[in-house]
């Protein structure tokens, strides 16, 4: 029997146990967050409402799919080969001998996944060939795509094409979803102006655009602006359950159970009778907040109202016994919902799995787990991912490796997640070779390393000490359109690894490939750069990149340029230091902050910094002191 432990929801965000948005019976969501529709089912909350299920453009059937295998994987290796060069691509493309033909696009784009760069300049290519007409389906992919990198202008700009050229494909559902893009990446002002922008493109102002706007807003941590919309707009759009549900939604998963509480109230005053969706939502705002007491009240006042509680609201209840070490409790309310006639789904089980893993009750998990696949359930790559990491905390490869082969004999195909585990525990083992096998095996089964996966990988590579490959994969990555803001963590990381191993070359390489690509770099990301440079004593190249960032109208921030106006005093270099403080003093002026200020900031800043420091390596040295004082006692 193997043994594993848990690690907690927080670890991995993209796999949730439920979604305080999950509709009754006829609406379900997996462990990704993906609606798993039903047909004739009706629109609830957290769902886009113009029609789109899939979320990857598919084949037509298997034997299409079988045709066109060979030709997109050719494709997708070319793409990987010489997307940075553009002449090179083109000529490898047209020298193929591939067959362009109708849907071969789709296939293309579908399999580079998240690497949405690779799909853009595929998009490119092919819309310059003769006869090339792009589809709905293709446009709306491409927006999707271009949206995730936040390449928003680009966008724009295809939205403009498909206008001029396809007018018959202007629709909301375009709009919705560049609504989204721009909710997820908190522009909550761009995402209003979208809405605000569809007449202009002939798309009216519906009330399900409306409710996609609120929906998307309060999803993303912007519940306060999209009450403001509603209460703006509900003049024109009559509110309904859709609208206080997305409230709803977006209160509790704040924790604000009195603004929940208060759209229940805006609810009975307009007419409109909670559903269960409703009542799930506020029974995660009491869980989130470890109101119990209140969930179990709500449960049995959802009864008394003749609202029979749903395998999400037991679910919800269940996740919040077992985060509170409730285990006995958790089974207990399991139990119940099947007496009552409530089947637990995949979603249930894999909650009590985890939570018994979580407390050390490791056979408890795995009765439950041999209990669901008797009960018919499969257990998806989320349900095992659980044991991944317990087997990942334990440092036991092989046992990861022969459950990715158990996965497979049961048909349950391991996702990116999965593999993620897999080479993260590799590396942190030292076996890079492994790593990479498995890299490359999971490309070799269709899955296009995304964001996640990069930087587990890079980040094993520069704890190994294997410098090139972990500059080779970064690149990789840009290229690819995979790096943003979130990702300058790992930039971070391997520019200090560079530099600690003396390999500025390698270093200025990295940083050129990201500029030269256009990625998003605000002063954080040239603050690491300098910094890295200037810690490791290369000053005036820190103070040649300090010019280049207010070159580009991005001001240093104030421990920045004290720290460069010291070094630059050690090394007697006044012109320098006076071509920085010049610009510096315009900038100031040009933001109405005083030269004074800013500088006595900074100096104020670089002493705390340099106490918190000194601080540290004391709290250090008594901990070592005091542990060689316990050895040399026993």
């Amino acid at each position: 029997m193997r043994r594993f432990s848990y690690k907690t929801l927080s670890f991995i965000p993209r796999y949730r146990y439920l979604s305080l948005s999950s509709y009754s019976n006829t609406h379900r969501f997996d462990l990704d967050g993906n609606n798993l529709l039903s047909t004739g089912s009706k629109l609830g909350f957290g769902l886009v409402t113009v029609e789109t299920k899939q979320h990857n453009i598919k084949p037509d059937n298997d034997q299409l799919r079988d045709d066109f295998a060979s030709d997109v994987e050719k494709i997708y290796k070319i793409l990987r080969k010489f997307h940075t060069r553009g002449p090179k691509l083109n000529l490898a493309l047209q020298q193929s001998g591939i067959v362009f033909r109708h849907g071969l696009t789709e296939r293309v784009l579908n399999r580079c996944g998240d690497a949405g760069n690779l799909g853009y300049k595929f998009f490119t290519w092919a819309s310059k060939q003769p006869g090339y007409h792009p589809s709905y389906e293709i446009y709306k992919a491409m927006i999707k795509s271009l949206g995730k990198m936040r390449q928003f202008g680009a966008v724009w700009a295809l939205i403009e094409e498909i206008k001029k050229e396809h007018p018959q494909f202007i629709t909301a559902e375009l709009f919705v979803l560049l609504i989204r893009r721009f909710a997820s990446s908190r522009m909550v002002k761009k995402a209003i102006e979208v809405f605000d922008e569809m007449p202009k493109y002939g798309c009216p102002q519906d009330e399900a655009v409306f409710g996609a706007l609120l929906d998307a807003l309060c999803k993303n941590g912007n519940v306060k602006e999209a009450a403001l919309v509603f209460e703006e707009m509900k003049v024109r759009f009559m509110p309904n359950l859709k609208h206080f549900t997305s409230l709803l939604y977006g209160w509790c998963k704040e924790g604000k159970i009195f603004e929940a509480r208060h759209v229940l109230v805006q609810m009975k005053e307009a007419s409109v009778e909670p559903d269960i969706v409703a009542y799930n939502n506020l029974l995660s705002g009491y869980v989130l907040g470890n109101k119990m007491g209140d969930a179990f009240d709500l449960l049995k006042e959802m009864r008394r109202k003749g609202i029979d509680p749903n395998a999400n609201s037991y679910t919800i209840v269940i996740q919040g016994l077992c985060k509170a070490d409730r285990m006995e409790e958790a089974k207990r309310v399991f139990v119940e919902m099947e007496k009552n006639g409530c089947q637990g789904d995949v979603v249930t089980y894999t909650t009590l799995i985890s939570g018994f893993c979580k407390w050390g009750k490791v056979e408890r998990a795995y009765e439950v787990l041999e209990r669901m696949k008797i009960k018919g359930l499969m257990p998806n790559p989320s349900t095992y991912l659980h044991i991944m990491l317990a087997h990942e905390k334990k440092e036991e490869l092989e046992e990861c490796l022969e459950l990715i082969e158990e996965m497979r004999k049961i048909g349950c195909v391991p996702d990116a997640g999965t593999y993620n585990v897999v080479i993260r525990l590799a590396c942190k083992l030292e076996d890079v070779k492994e790593a990479v096998r498995v890299w490359n095996e999971m490309e070799g089964n269709g899955f296009s390393p995304g964001v996640d996966s990069f930087i587990v990988m890079i980040h094993g590579f520069v704890a190994q000490g294997c410098l090139v490959e972990a500059c080779e994969h970064f690149k990789e990555m840009v290229a690819r359109g995979l790096f943003c803001v979130p990702q300058y963590g790992v930039l971070k990381d391997l520019l200090n690894s560079l530099l600690r191993a003396e390999k500025l070359e390698m270093a200025k390489d990295v940083w050129s490939c990201i500029v030269s690509k256009g990625c998003e770099l605000n002063v954080s990301a040239w603050t690491i750069w300098i910094h890295a440079l200037f810690s490791k004593g290369h000053v005036k190249e820190a103070c040649s990149f300090c010019l280049e960032m207010m070159d580009m109208d991005l001001m240093p921030q104030p421990d920045t340029f004290a720290k460069l106006m010291r070094g630059l005093r050690k090394l007697y270099n006044r012109q320098i230091a006076a071509e920085i403080t010049e610009k510096v003093r315009k900038m100031a002026a040009d933001r109405e902050i005083t030269f004074k200020m800013y500088k006595r900031r900074g100096e104020r800043d670089l002493k705390e910094k340099v106490k918190e420091k000194a601080d540290g390596r004391k709290r250090r040295a008594r901990r070592w002191g005091g542990a060689r004082s316990r050895a040399g006692i026993l």
